[in-house]
């Protein structure tokens, strides 16, 4: 049945449930999932070039972070936003790559037990479109499950999600051709717990997501969501702080077909590493421009085995420079953070052309300008931003997104440390969804981000004025 774009704006805001599965059977799942990977790969020689050792040690999540997750579907949305700020794939970036997510606006559903599921829409997709949509919404649900089992860990932290090809690319961009890390496995993002005058932690996160419906006679070795995470078990074995196993991981794989509805599947490995403590200004801040470095990824990782140790490729960020990789961090994060409210120009400042700067910082084409021209007030806090409108049924749309005034200015002046204070200091400062009334769904971080959406308001027409 059709709904009115009031009808879908309204289930975007709705709590709904979504599955988390972190288990015994989940790690013997995947383990006989990769063996037959393994068997598959001898079978046809493929090279080692393409994979490589896993990550060992593969545990379930504590108690508190496997219970299910109560989010709306807009936060959900509004995840895969944030993070996708510094997508380069499409070169829009007036479009904004962040706005991907609203295509999904009518793919949520809850069931007669509040669980989210695909709604019809959501399950009829092309074959083409079907990959793309398990690919992104993979983003969102992985990365909103990634991200409670960090506020868990860490509750008076703020979490930020950073894309992981954004921060490699200083350290480890090929020249020829510039700008790229050609096919090198890696994880997919990272995620930052912070807060002013201490040492950040850095988790190294893969998110995958499928369609398969899993019949009683599936195998484990042929259930794709245990093949996803052995896969992802090798892609985040590709990246190390300071040492090899030093470093947290967290491996999701969402089906988006399961009978408890859509779940997500999830497994982690400890790890203790925590980045130098940055100066609030002058060299070594994250205030300061970055420079390239060229650091090692042929056999720069010793893997202890039973023969001794064996040397691997993977992006290893030595000890000497994991100062340097906070500031590299916490720059990208500030570009984003603009991105997501139509920063312009300003993005590119905290780029380096490896990344894109040059990209970011160039006057958009006609048609794409994405910039900080929009406006919001959400229970008397202020916000500077960037709309889209778009049509839902044939009924226009407007989805607004923005950071709290004070901030951006930070950011837009270069202040990034005194940003970081500041939204720290305030991160209970504001507003919840409840206290929203002209706006039919909106999401609010910490950070003090925004997204908000709603059917756009008619203007009263001349024959409707009151005279006088």
């Amino acid at each position: 049945m059709d709904s009115t774009a009031f009808d879908v704006i309204r289930r975007l805001g709705d709590l709904l449930t979504v599955q988390v599965n972190s288990s015994p059977e989940l790690i013997a799942g995947v383990g006989k999932a990769a063996a037959a990977v393994d068997r598959e790969r001898t079978k046809k020689k493929t090279p080692n070039e393409g994979h490589g050792p896993r990550k060992p040690d593969l545990r379930q999540l504590p108690r508190a972070e496997r219970d299910p997750l109560q989010m709306t579907p807009w936060d959900l949305l509004a995840t895969f936003a944030r993070a996708t700020t510094l997508a380069r794939q499409g070169r829009g970036r007036g479009l904004a790559e962040h706005w991907q997510g609203l295509k999904y606006c009518r793919a949520f559903a809850a069931d007669r037990h509040g669980s989210l599921r695909l709604t019809d829409e959501g399950k009829a997709p092309e074959l083409s479109y079907r990959a793309m949509q398990a690919r992104e919404l993979g983003r969102a649900f992985g990365l909103a499950v990634a991200e409670r089992a960090l506020r868990e860990r860490y509750p008076d932290h703020l979490i930020s999600i950073v894309d992981a090809e954004t921060v490699l690319l200083p350290g480890f961009a090929r020249t020829k051709p510039a700008g790229t890390l050609g096919a090198r496995p890696r994880p997919d993002f990272l995620l930052e717990a912070w807060r002013p005058g201490e040492g950040s932690r850095i988790f190294v996160v893969t998110v995958n997501g499928n369609h398969q419906a899993v019949k009683p006679k599936t195998s484990a070795s042929s259930r794709t969501t245990y093949r996803q995470l052995a896969r992802g078990s090798e892609r985040v074995e590709r990246f190390h702080l300071g040492q090899w196993k030093g470093t947290p991981t967290l491996m999701t794989s969402t089906e988006f077909l399961a009978a408890a509805g859509v779940t997500v599947h999830v497994l982690h490995t400890d790890g203790g590493i925590e980045l130098p403590v940055r100066p609030r200004s002058g060299a070594g801040s994250a205030d300061v421009a970055i420079g390239r470095r060229a650091l090692p990824y042929v056999n720069s990782v010793a893997v202890p085995t039973k023969r001794g140790a064996e040397r691997h490729n993977a992006f290893l960020i030595p000890e000497k420079q994991l100062s340097w990789f906070g500031q590299v961090i916490a720059r990208a994060h500030a570009a984003g953070q603009l991105s997501l409210a139509g920063g312009g120009g300003t993005v590119g400042r905290y780029l380096i052309d490896e990344q894109g700067g040059k990209h970011f910082s160039e006057t958009a084409f006609a048609g794409t300008a994405s910039v900080h021209d929009a406006e919001a007030c959400f229970a008397e806090e202020r916000y500077v931003g960037t709309d889209q409108v778009f049509r839902i049924n044939g009924t226009r749309v407007e989805a607004f997104s923005g950071m709290a005034t004070d901030l951006y200015d930070l950011l837009a002046e270069g202040k990034v440390e005194e940003y970081r204070q500041r939204a720290y200091e305030r991160r209970e400062d504001w507003p919840e969804p409840d206290d929203i009334d002209d706006w039919g769904a909106s999401s609010f971080r910490p950070d003090g981000t925004a997204l908000a959406i709603r059917v756009v308001p008619k203007r009263a027409s001349p024959d409707d004025r009151s005279p006088g």
